[in-house]
């Protein structure tokens, strides 16, 4: 990409992981748990949500090496233990992430359909949230610790016996190098588009291109 498209990119990219982080912590908050309010979380300055390895480091090594770039923001801190109903709203605290990028994707296709005289450079911006914001609320779905589809799964299998529930989080600190080893494998490439094609045909009413995104 030139150097404009990356700027476009990044900035998409930054503040739709900050809004996926924030709405985490809104649906927490209102469902008994304020860890992410004390802690200044619940904030769109992208300072707060920065995570030094996560966020600049690991991308960057991996962009330099040639390899799939993967990377993440600061998780906003959620104590499970403080909501009010914890195998319940942790299915809410974990979709609300993926729900609002999904939201976002909707609004963005929403903009794209009724303002025709849109200018290039706005259609590239606008096209670009749908795509990047319809890519994070998928893939964050996938049932992989730590991603939050993962978290829904181990709250389902808490409602038939809390002992699967253990045993599944257990996992996770296996799950990023597995979600990795599926990304350079082409496998979530595979889970991923299927979906993405289908969504983003729906919100901005064209067939999706692979140049968009």
């Amino acid at each position: 990409m030139d150097p404009i498209s990356v700027i476009i990119f990044i900035f998409i990219l930054l503040f739709s992981v900050i809004f996926h982080e924030v709405a985490h912590g809104l649906a927490a908050d209102r469902l008994g748990d304020p860890t992410a309010r004390y802690s200044g979380r619940l904030t769109l300055n992208p300072i707060p949500h920065i995570d030094l390895f996560g966020s600049i480091l690991l991308p960057a090594f991996l962009y330099f090496l040639g390899l799939p770039v993967l990377g993440a923001a600061k998780p906003v801190p959620v104590n499970f233990q403080n909501l009010r109903n914890i195998k319940r709203d942790t299915i809410l605290v974990s979709l609300a992430g993926p729900g609002m990028n999904f939201l976002l994707a909707a609004i963005a296709g929403m903009v794209f359909r009724f303002s025709p005289n849109l200018s290039s450079m706005g259609t590239i911006l606008i096209l670009q949230t749908v795509s990047l914001n319809l890519v994070l609320g998928i893939f964050n779905l996938i049932p992989i610790p730590p991603l939050d589809g993962s978290k829904v799964i181990a709250s389902l299998l808490g409602f038939i016996n809390e002992g699967l529930m253990d045993i599944f989080f257990r996992f996770e600190r296996f799950g990023f190098f597995l979600v990795y080893l599926l990304l350079i494998g082409g496998v979530l490439f595979r889970i991923l588009i299927p979906p993405l094609l289908y969504l983003f045909e729906i919100f901005t009413g064209i067939e999706y291109r692979a140049n968009l995104f």
